[in-house]
This record gives C-alpha cells, structure tokens and sequence, in this order.
C-alpha cells in the first residue's frame, strides 16, 4: 500500500507506520504538504471504496469529488501544527441506501527532523450519530415552530386570511411551496358544476420562496377554483383522510399530482424544479375541509416519512379549527345580516314628495344585531312621521324588543297627537308588557306645508338640520326626557324650522359618542356636516362612514330625509 513513485523520498518511517497501523479500524492517511496521499490504510481503503494505489499522489477530491472537503482546516493544521477534529461529509465510492454519510475526522501535523512533512489524517464514520444529531435539531425546530403556530394562525375570524397565514407560515421553514384549499362551502355563493369523476377544490391561501413567485402565479391563486382528477394525490389524501407523499422526480409522478389534463402542467413544473410534495388534510369534527400541499423544490431535500409529515398534520389540524371556527362565524354573521335585514327594513317613503336614506353598521366583530331601529310613518295632509331609536343592549335579545317597540309605535303614532303624547302612550303600554329593556327615541313630525318639524326626545341625541347654502349644519336644541320604559314621562314637544330642501338628519349615539369625550362636544362635530357637490342623500351617507365609522364603539343607525316644496 505504498506507492514509493510518489513518496517523498524523506518518508522513510511510512513502512514503519504501516507496520504500527496498518491493521487499525480507523481509517488511517498521510498527506504531503500538498494535500496528497503519501499512504492510505485497509480500513480507509474500505470506507472510501478506492484501493490504495487509486489514492496516491492525488488530492482528497481528487479522490472523493462528492466529499466536502475542508481544506481550509487542513492548512490550518500544517500552517500551526495544532491538531484538529472536524466533521465532514458526503458519498465515498461505497455503495449506500444513505442520502448523506458523516465522518468524523482527527488532524495531526507530521514532522521529521524539524520540518513539516504533512498530515496524518484518522478518520471515524459517524453517520449514525450525525443522523440522530440532525434529527433532533429538526425536532427541536420543530417544536418552535408549532409554538409559533399557535399565535401566528387564525388570528382572525376570516377564512381565506386564516388559511393565507397557514401557507406564509410553513414557508421557508417547511417547504419552498405551500398551497392551501378548500371544499368549496355549500352556504357559499354558486359555482360552477364540475365534471363528473373531478373533484374541485378553492384556492384559499399559496406561498412560495421569493425566487419561484412569479412562475407559480400562472397556475392560480387565492379564490381560483382548482380541478383535480382521481388519482391525483390531493383527491387520494381527502379520501383516505391521510398524508400523501409524492416523488416528483420524473413525468409519471408529476402527470398523477396534476390539477388538470393538461401535459403542459406536468412540463410546467419540471421546469420549476419542482421534486417532492406531501399534502395532508385539513379536517375537524370527523369533516374534510380542505388539503394543505406543501412542495420542495431545488436541493430541497425529499419528503419522508416521519418528523415532516408529523409537523405537517399537526399544523393542519390545528389550522382545520381555525378555519371550522371561521366557517361558523361567516354563517353565524350571514344568518345575523339577514335577522337585522328583516326587523330592520328600508323605511318606507311616506309620500311622493319625500326623499329618505338610511344606513345600519353593527360595530366591531361584537353580536351582529341590535336595538337600533328607525322608521318613517305617512300622516294625513302632508305631514309625516320620522323614528329613530335604540333599545339598550346588543344581540338577539334586543333586536327582539327594538321589533316590539317599531310595531308598537306605528300602532300609536296618528294625526291627533303630537310627538310627546305619542311618547308618552308608547311608555305606558311598554310599562303593561313584558318588555324589561329600556329604549331612547327620537320622533320628528314634519309638516312640509308648514315648513315645520316638531320634535320630542325620549333621552336621544339631538336631530341635525342641513340648509341650503348654510354656512353649518343646526344641532336642534330639544328638552330630553327620560327614556321609555322607564315610565317617569314628562316629554315635551318642540317645533323648528325645516323648509322645503333642508336636511333632516337622524342618528343614534353610537355615531358620536367616544370614550373620554363629552357627549356634547362629541354631538358638536355634527355641525361640521354639509351636503356632498350633488345633493345626494346616499353622498352624505358615505361622507358619513368615512368621518365616523372607524372610531365608532357602539352599532350606527342613521336616517336622513328631505321634503320638496308642497
């Protein structure tokens, strides 16, 4: 095993060494000043797979090209004649299941007579214990990450930002690609029927590393509706409710995951580089929601199974709730809408000569119904009734009683009484029922022949007059009495101006009031208010959502009318 051609001819001690450790299970090298073998023994022979006359005279990857060599820690070694361990690794010529074998390497500096003749190189595999090293930092990284999971998904109650923050999460940690879709839901809006034998899935969220955004946006994104065939591996997981792995290394693996006929798909992501997915399913309460696809690309490693399927169905299955608890809620506030839709319906016109507008915002994510209401009631001779009230409380239970108060007083309300005896009757009969909520209330008689509004406040804010061409808005002055139900009375009637063109306009507190501020100074901003270039209500009432709406505690009702000439 020595090769006295390219020895040094200084190296007379190589047999010497061979003799010492020649049988050793080490694998055993000297190297010259140069970095080439001088001497390789048996067992390094075996763990490299090149005999030893392979090795001499030519440099470590010369020898072992898929080696990663540290050369760098070699000259470290000569330059200082400090000894050295490191950790390398790679493929020899030995043949192995392995993707990546791991040696461990001692590095001594060889003298003879004062000068520096190479190194001795003693070389250990530990692939094993690498292995068992590496997968432990996986694990450990892991487990941050799912504590991670826990707050950076489903931080909200929307379904597509639920499932947006699932995919931006597991990238670049867990995969180059991630794709998330759903069961398109039957409370949803209608779609298009998909082919028989196909099953179709909605895009809901899709993340990728930066250098394959673009590429990856041709094929669709969040809101796409995506066609997968039976034997694609997203059709196989909803079915088997388990992970699927697919090697996308050549065209038959890619053809199977398609999401459409088209060859060009599976062309398409070979381009892409594209070489191993796993899709997981999304599923809660024993019900399939979706799939979560997460694809490596590029060196990338393969998927396998073990800890990266565990993280991923772990990760899903933790995000299947959040997007269960948003699939609830968007029906729960769907039914909710069309509950205020039904008590609260679009006043009606009293007369041909009326303009009204009305607008309901519940507030914040809170109960979806309420207690405010508004109405606009037909009197003899012109004149008519406006409503505004709000029964106290949110939810269900409100919305209930702000029914019972609107039907109440449109029994109430007549020619003969002004708006506080109405009022005050309202009150009384609250008091015999079985209504226990208490409720503001503002009604506005409007007498457009007159040019007259008469006015009675049962504890709600002021009205607001908008006139033609006036500098600002009036903010009515009235005397407010107690709310009903409560059953004090003592209402009084107040009459104002409100000529043919002005604006009458209507509101419950949650338009105004703010934490920290005064209810009057919060009512005296309403001044400020002025008919849009153009004179529409619905102008008006946008102006109004953008000036109020975002600082607003409390739900909004607003009704804003206008009477033309008699």
């Amino acid at each position: 095993m020595q090769a006295e051609e390219h020895a040094d001819p200084s190296y007379a001690d190589v047999t010497a060494l061979d003799t010492l450790i020649g049988s050793s299970p080490a694998g055993v090298a000297v190297l010259d000043t140069e970095l080439r073998y001088v001497y390789v023994n048996p067992a390094l022979e075996r763990l490299n797979g090149v005999t030893a006359a392979a090795h001499l005279g030519r440099r470590v990857g010369e020898v072992l090209p898929d080696m990663n060599v540290r050369t760098d820690v070699m000259r470290q070694v000569l330059a200082d004649g400090r000894p050295r361990e490191m950790t390398t690794s790679g493929q020899t010529w030995v043949d192995s299941v392995i993707e990546r074998r791991y040696w461990r390497v001692a590095l001594h500096r060889f003298e003879e007579d004062g000068a520096v003749r190479g190194l001795i190189a003693l070389a250990q595999e530990v692939t094993g214990t690498e292995s068992e090293r590496e997968e432990l930092r996986r694990a450990r990284s892991y487990l941050t990450l799912l504590d991670k999971a826990t707050v950076s998904i489903g931080t909200t109650l929307d379904v597509e930002t639920t499932c947006q923050e699932l995919a931006d999460f597991v990238v670049p940690e867990m995969a180059d690609v991630a794709v998330v879709e759903l069961i398109p839901d039957a409370d949803g809006p209608a779609r298009r029927a998909s082919p028989p034998g196909v099953l179709r899935l909605r895009r809901a969220g899709v993340a990728s590393v930066p250098e394959l955004t673009d590429e990856l946006s041709r094929f669709g994104g969040p809101g796409t509706d995506v066609d997968y065939q039976e034997d694609a591996a997203v059709t196989r997981c909803l079915a088997a409710d388990g992970p699927v792995i697919e090697n996308l290394v050549g065209g038959e693996g890619l053809n199977r995951n398609r999401s459409g006929p088209s060859p060009e798909r599976a062309a398409a992501y070979r381009a892409l580089g594209l070489h191993s997915a796993v899709v997981v399913p999304l599923t809660t309460r024993g019900r399939p929601l979706g799939a979560l696809s997460l694809v490596r690309a590029g060196d990338s490693p393969p998927f396998t199974e073990g800890l990266d399927v565990v993280v991923a169905r772990t990760l899903a299955g933790r995000a299947a709730v959040d997007v269960d608890h948003a699939h609830r809620y968007t029906h729960e506030h769907r039914v909710a809408r069309e509950l205020q839709r039904s008590l609260l319906s679009e006043p009606r016109v009293p007369n041909p000569g009326i303009e009204i507008a009305s607008l309901y915002l519940p507030a914040g994510e809170g109960a979806l119904v309420g207690g405010d209401w508004f109405d606009a009631i037909p009197l003899r001779g012109g004149r008519h009734i406006k409503v505004m009230g709000d029964v106290m409380g949110h939810g269900v239970d409100a919305a209930v009683a702000m029914s019972n108060y609107r039907s109440m007083l449109r029994v109430m309300a007549d020619d003969e009484h002004p708006p506080h005896r109405i009022l005050e009757r309202l009150d009384r009969a609250i008091g015999q029922s079985d209504l226990d909520r208490a409720a503001t209330c503002l009604i506005a008689v409007v007498d457009r022949k007159e040019g007259t509004c008469e006015v009675a406040s049962a504890g709600h804010p002021p009205p607001v007059f908008i006139d033609p061409g006036a500098p600002e808005a009036r903010v009515a002055r009235v005397p407010v009495g107690p709310p009903l139900g409560t059953g004090f009375g003592g209402y009084r009637t107040t009459v104002l101006p409100c000529a043919p063109g002005t604006v009458l306009f209507m509101y419950t507190d949650g338009l105004v009031e703010r934490r920290g501020e005064d209810i009057d100074v919060s009512i005296e901003r309403l001044r400020q208010l002025k008919l849009p270039q153009g004179g529409r209500l619905e102008d008006l009432l946008a102006e109004v959502v953008d000036r109020f709406a975002d600082a607003a505690e409390d739900d909004i009702a607003v009704l804003v009318s206008r009477s033309r000439g008699y």
